[in-house]
């Protein structure tokens, strides 16, 4: 046996090397371009920039909120009158009497306990603020205004101009203006969730609202204590829970509507597009380009377009949707009619079966695995889409979730609409996977 062996400077060799030095020089290439890009756009966009104005203290208040709620205890400067408010609301306003065990009113001196020794007291002369370890934040109204005597130097938790005193930490935040004084608590929870301060049911513990539904006297003699329970939930004025699940019903419509009535156009349109069915190609290729269009152009853009058109509503967003998905549908339907069996066809030709028998028997068994499969992913896919939509054309969770935010304060509600839209989400995949099992497969269950 005897072993070839390439000299050094034979052309094949050097063709080799050339090879090599090629691809070390790729290799080497793609991530430094990778690389000069993202520093590029690292400048390009301004991220030292965005860095330096981003406010944490803001976003740590904000991603408090999103667990948690406060009471506002607010004295109006000009007439004196004290309340106390869940989340600053009317409907969840404490009447005189029934404030919490920190706040205690005693003449024109509101005390307000934070807890750990943060204690803010309004009085005739102002209001002042004794943090632990710093001191008193003591505020005066003087010549129209305000007057700080506070610790110095002045930390940057306290923000101070002549109208407006802010003083944030970690017990509560404290404001004070012209106009009203305010005392900021926050408390983990979504509070009132299930009844608020003017139900009879308000303030009781489980086991005691277990004991009045199963065998308490009835608070209303025309309801069990049960059904009054739920009403009170249901009809909750401060977080709505009817008219959330009534969203949640239009979002699931909209993504319902619009895929199946695209499915329902785009078979139709799937055979003329397909080569094997339709033999004029000038046909073809029209449709086709029908659908590169549809497709070009963004859902966000026809919802957009359709909304100043038909004006608002879920039934714009659900059009929205169809448009969109028809052009999809199109495509992907029409090729796979092209790539069925067609041995199949041709079976079922030789009964004597007419065109429309054919496609009956023979070419939709074979594709509708693929068509339903494309569909229910589709469906799982709008859904979400259709949250979007809705901010758009008002309608749907979309519209509430985009009213929460656009408040700036009610940023619980916020976290609540954006839990229940990834739980719409997980519940319409794990549907669509059981109808995929179920429809295609003929599994009903697991394995």
């Amino acid at each position: 046996m005897t072993t070839a062996t390439i000299s050094a400077d034979s052309p094949l060799a050097q063709q080799m090397f050339r090879s090599f030095r090629a691809r070390r020089m790729v290799s080497f290439a793609v991530p430094g371009v990778i690389l000069l890009y993202l520093t590029y756009a690292f400048f390009a966009f301004d991220v030292p920039g965005l860095a330096a104005r981003a406010r944490m203290d803001n976003a740590i208040i904000l991603l408090s909120d999103f667990w948690s709620h406060k009471t506002h205890v607010t004295r109006d400067n000009r007439s004196g009158k004290i309340t106390v408010a869940i989340e600053g609301e009317g409907k969840g306003t404490y009447a005189p009497g029934t404030y919490p065990d920190w706040v205690s009113i005693d003449g024109d001196v509101t005390t307000v306990d934070l807890g750990d020794g943060y204690i803010v007291t309004y009085d005739a002369l102002g209001a002042r603020m004794i943090v632990p370890g710093y001191g008193l934040i003591d505020i005066k109204p003087v010549g129209g205004k305000l007057v700080l005597d506070a610790p110095q130097p002045i930390p940057a938790w306290i923000s101070v101009s002549d109208n407006k005193v802010g003083v944030t930490t970690d017990a509560g935040r404290f404001n004070y203006s012209r106009s009203k004084v305010e005392t900021f608590k926050y408390e983990a929870g979504w509070e009132l969730f299930f009844f608020t301060l003017d139900s009879p049911f308000h303030g009781k513990g489980f086991f005691e609202l277990a004991g009045m539904a199963i065998a308490g006297d009835r608070v209303d003699p025309a309801q069990s204590n049960l059904a009054y329970m739920a009403s009170e939930v249901w009809n909750n004025k401060m977080w709505r829970h009817r008219d959330v699940m009534w969203a949640i019903f239009e979002t699931i419509l909209m993504a319902f509507l619009g895929t199946m009535g695209a499915a329902i156009v785009a078979l139709p349109l799937g055979f003329m597009a397909a080569s094997n069915f339709m033999p004029l190609s000038p046909l073809r290729f029209a449709l086709r380009r029908v659908f590169d269009f549809i497709r070009g152009v963004d859902g966000l853009i026809w919802t957009i377009i359709l909304s100043r058109a038909f004006g608002p509503g879920p039934m714009t967003g659900a059009l929205a949707i169809l448009i969109t998905d028809a052009g999809t549908f199109g495509k992907t339907f029409s090729e796979a009619l092209e790539n069925i069996d067609e041995k199949q066809v041709e079976g079922v030709r030789s009964t004597g079966a007419n065109a429309l028998q054919r496609a009956r028997l023979g070419v939709i068994p074979q594709v509708t695995p693929i068509l339903l499969s494309q569909i229910l992913y589709y469906l799982e896919s709008n859904t979400r889409s259709a949250t979007v939509i809705g901010a758009i054309v008002g309608g749907g969770i979309g519209l509430l979730l985009t009213q929460a935010i656009t408040t700036q304060k009610d940023w619980e509600e916020v976290a609540y609409y954006m839990v229940l839209i990834v739980l719409m989400v997980m519940i319409m995949d794990s549907l669509s996977g059981w109808l995929r099992r179920r429809l295609i497969k003929g599994d009903g269950g697991g394995h």
